[in-house]
């Protein structure tokens, strides 16, 4: 039975940053979807189950032969697609023998491998790249292939502990189908990190990474949100009535102590017109003292006990904020031109006409290397939109990096006064002292964050926004947040993404594809599954 096991796992930066401190789990031979939010540590985790990393306390264990695809995965460009499949000396050692020369080494290097090119060209055929050949190079193949190639090479170890971090990053929906495709036919113990719906999915279980621990949900990724949301509302519910609790808990400790001073000065008084012995007096007053010591300490432990139910209770609420933001300077008539393009001569060769009116919402997909990138590149360079527009690249480079998130929207935005940039910032979740943080320390979420924030807070704002493969390297909870940005936003949208779920979820109007140098307009892609 395939099986991987982590036990008292403990690991830290070098700058002292604990990642994981006595994380432990099980995972069989099913196929489980690891979720969480970017900077957790999923990818680095990973990296500790597969050797890239050496954890300083705790085991790891897995069954069999474990294989990993790294999310940065990069091959040599010189090396032959065989080379990269490890089975190019094999290759060699059974041509040599067939011409002849049957020396122990060659039999040796060969072992039980006699079907290897066989099983290559059949787990090259399953992924879809069935007519690249043994015998190119790898530096011909488009970048979706590489990864595709790398994953073929690990499956072709037979692992029976089998490891992706987001495999589908870069991959085309033909490519991505095919991906599918062999995360549902392994038989093993499979731990995917991914922010793919729909490879998400296709999983049997959920482990959601949260402050150094994961819990797992049975089910599919939508099982898995379906689980969280009931737990949520459970949650938000416990944490009212610990707030409730708190607030009384404190009311009933002031009104103890005003009762307390009362009685006190109620005694003095007594006292002082005569009215009580001297003795009898003190007697009086340390009783009372006793007892409202007991009371007061009893209502003091109420309130301690209360504040630590509220924050038992806060701890199970998720803090997953959602970006809220408001842009009506960006609203485009309907029949407003936008953009329009005649005969537009890519340096690919490809010609293109495209008229954008108003507030369309236009997805442009097509297979790799079609020239999605250098479309959307050409428009900008040659500055032909008829409206104030932006564009967010799939490099997030926009943003100089020795300069804070507020000093670069500043940039952007210089006309406004800095309490009203941290306002807008305040909405892209940039609140405070996040907003002083140099664009250098940014995680990858965040620095994608940032870079939206500036392009829909510039001066002008932007009436057309394109955005070039806006998921990719985005987790879950940043997707969301990006969701609900473009939900505010008013003008135009052309975005180059093979996230089907996430065009789907934002409304696209009209559906492009550029493939075989054509640009032409298709019906809404299928669902999963019809």
């Amino acid at each position: 039975m395939a099986s991987l096991t982590c036990h008292d796992l403990y690991f830290a930066w070098p700058d002292g940053d604990v990642l994981f401190d006595g994380l432990s789990f099980v995972a069989g031979p099913m196929r489980s979807g690891l979720v969480g939010r970017n900077g957790v540590g999923k990818s680095t985790l990973l990296k500790l189950i597969a050797g890239r990393l050496n954890p300083q306390r705790g085991s790891i264990r897995a069954t069999g032969e474990l294989a990993y695809l790294p999310q940065d995965l990069t091959l040599d460009t010189t090396l032959q697609v065989d080379q990269a499949l490890g089975i190019a000396e094999i290759r060699r050692a059974i041509t040599a023998i067939e011409q002849g020369d049957a020396s122990e080494q060659n039999f040796t290097t060969v072992g039980d491998g006699w079907d290897a090119e066989e099983r290559a060209e059949a787990m090259l055929g399953k992924l879809g790249l069935g007519a690249i050949g043994l015998d190119r190079s790898v530096g011909e193949l488009s970048g979706g292939e590489t990864i595709l190639l790398g994953l073929a090479a690990e499956l072709l170890k037979r692992p029976d502990v089998l490891l992706l971090d987001e495999p589908t990053n870069n991959l085309d929906l033909r490519a991505r189908r095919h991906l599918y495709e062999a995360v549902e036919s392994f038989r093993g113990a499979l731990i995917v990190v991914s922010h793919d719906r729909e490879l998400l999915d296709r999983v049997d279980q959920i482990g959601d990474l949260r402050k150094g621990d994961i819990t797992w949900y049975g089910g599919n990724l939508t099982a898995y949100e379906e689980a969280v949301a009931i737990e949520q509302e459970a949650a938000q519910r416990l944490m009212r009535s610990a707030e409730s609790d708190v607030r009384k808990q404190k009311r009933d400790l002031i009104e103890a102590r005003m009762k307390m001073d009362r009685r006190r000065a109620a005694g003095q008084r007594a006292f002082e017109q005569g009215g009580i012995p001297k003795i009898i007096a003190g007697g009086l007053k340390r009783s009372a003292q006793v007892s409202a010591g007991k009371h007061l300490g009893m209502q003091s432990e109420r309130l301690e006990a209360a504040q630590d139910a509220l924050a038992d209770a806060e701890e199970r609420v998720h803090d997953d904020d959602t970006i809220r933001v408001d842009l009506p300077k960006t609203e485009v008539p309907a029949g407003r031109v936008v953009l329009k393009l005649e005969d537009l001569v890519l340096r690919t060769g490809l010609h293109v006409d495209l008229e954008i009116r108003g507030p369309e919402r236009i997805a442009l997909i097509g297979p790799n290397g079609a020239g999605k990138s250098t479309l959307l590149h050409a428009i900008t360079e040659e500055e032909l939109p008829r409206v104030p527009y932006r564009l967010l690249p799939q490099r997030l480079d926009l943003l100089r990096d020795e300069l804070s998130v507020v000093e670069n929207l500043a940039l952007l935005a210089p006309s406004a006064e800095n309490q009203e940039r941290r306002a807008r910032l305040a909405r892209f979740l940039f609140r405070g002292r996040a907003a002083d943080q140099p664009v250098s320390t940014l995680s990858g979420g965040e620095r994608f964050r940032a870079t939206l924030a500036a392009l829909l807070l510039a001066e002008p704002p932007p009436q057309l926004l394109m955005l070039d493969e806006p998921t990719n390297n985005l987790d879950l909870s940043s997707v969301a947040q990006l969701q609900d940005a473009l939900a505010s936003y008013q003008g135009a949208l052309l975005i180059a993404s093979h996230d089907l779920p996430f065009l789907r979820e934002i409304g696209i109007t009209r559906w492009l594809q550029l493939d075989n140098g054509e640009l032409t307009g298709i019906d809404p892609p299928f669902e999963p599954g019809q």
